[in-house]
């Protein structure tokens, strides 16, 4: 059994979740619940693997692959997302964000446009309007109500008509969030086959982000996208990685993969010659580590993880009736629906910040049509929950 209700401090641990609150809230006193890692130990089978690696290095020289590593993730990814991944298809990178933006250098030639979700992943549209490019909004269909009613709905749903109003020669990239951030969804098999034969027939990369993966939950599965047709697997480039899942993002042991050959090739090649599929020595180490011993840990998180979620959607419906936090299917971060609560987006940003004190990701920074909205991350104990909402539900009512 692993202790999920420890209170651990971070603070001085050079935390950016933690360490950079004065500097971007101007309070460094906040209860953190923004950046997406968890505050929870990392499983101590990662950090031994780390420390094993470093006492027996005698020189912290120039590293070559362990023979473990590949095997064991592409194990990992058969055994739970029933994906079959040739050795040829993968490789590491070097970080998810960093991954898009060499797609969009590599792919995109100037006027290509990039085409986006919202509310999704800031660097989404962050990352291509940074190197130049437009960036189209498809945003998605809210059906929160629905969803509330009936979980076997998706809370969010793909407008492809307004895809295909809005898709012209000029578009070359569509990101997905695969399962979504921020809004949780874990998409559906049929969404995923429409999705790749319009992008078939639109001469689409499909850049999917799958790093929440490994997280899906209350019976909820991930579906690889690159898996539903010879179409996905013909336009797609996953990303994907253990960070999220076994809390160890600063390691950055990432992954793309490539089935089509052609992409492949154009695109691996370009990444060899510079060097960016080059891993640093602990990325293999703690990656086989997690993978390889960590699924006891994964599965008393989700646990756990379910729990602080249940919590919080029933506090709220008991004391926060103006706040509705939508149930992921995946990952630790809610959604929570504010627009009960009457405020614009800047006394949203009061009433959680100054009033209440709680560091969170505002709905808007995912687009507009996040306006109204706050993610907030429940990847901790229990008892910080707890503090959160009490201070919440103090603001509120003061």
């Amino acid at each position: 059994m692993y202790d999920f209700s420890k209170v651990i401090n971070r603070r001085g641990t050079h935390s950016f979740k933690w360490d950079r609150l004065d500097r971007i809230f101007g309070n460094p006193d906040l209860l953190a619940m923004w950046v997406a890692d968890m505050d929870w130990e990392t499983p101590s089978f990662i950090k031994e693997a780390i420390i094993n690696q470093v006492e027996q290095s005698p020189v912290l020289g120039y590293t070559c692959d362990p023979d473990e590593w590949w095997p064991t993730v592409l194990g990992w990814i058969k055994d739970h997302h029933q994906w079959e991944v040739q050795r040829e298809w993968i490789t590491y990178v070097p970080g998810v964000v960093r991954g898009l933006a060499m797609v969009i250098n590599k792919f995109l030639k100037p006027g290509d446009k990039v085409i986006v979700q919202p509310p999704v992943y800031h660097p989404f549209f962050n990352t291509p309007k940074g190197n130049n490019y437009e960036v189209v909004w498809n945003p998605l269909i809210e059906n929160l109500d629905a969803y509330a009613k009936d979980p076997s709905q998706l809370p969010y749903l793909m407008d492809f008509d307004d895809l295909e109003r809005k898709c012209d020669d000029k578009c070359r990239l569509l990101v997905l969030a695969n399962p979504h951030n921020p809004v949780g969804v874990t998409w559906d098999k049929e969404t995923f086959q429409r999705l790749a034969v319009f992008a078939k027939e639109h001469n689409l990369i499909v850049v999917s982000d799958e790093i929440h993966c490994d997280l899906a939950l209350y019976g909820n599965k991930h579906i690889p996208f690159a898996t539903v047709c010879p179409e996905a697997a013909e336009v797609s480039i996953t990303f994907s990685a253990p960070s999220k899942t076994f809390n160890m993002a600063g390691v950055v042991s990432s992954w793309v993969i490539v089935p089509n050959p052609e992409l492949r090739e154009s695109f691996f090649s370009w990444m060899e010659a510079n060097e960016f599929c080059e891993a640093h020595m602990f990325a293999p180490v703690a990656t086989v580590a997690a993978l390889s011993q960590g699924e006891p840990w994964r599965k008393e998180m989700l646990e756990y993880l379910e729990g602080n979620i249940d919590y919080l959607i029933d506090y709220c419906a008991e004391h926060l009736p103006q706040i509705r936090p939508i149930r992921p299917q995946a990952s630790y971060l809610v959604w929570l629906d504010c627009r009960e609560l009457g405020l614009s987006h800047d006394d949203l940003l009061k009433l959680f910040i100054e009033k209440a004190g709680i560091a969170v990701n505002p709905g808007f920074m995912f687009g507009e049509q996040g306006e109204g909205f706050m993610r907030l991350n429940v990847g901790c104990p229990r008892a910080t929950i707890t503090e959160a909402l009490q201070r919440l539900e103090k603001a509120v009512k003061g």
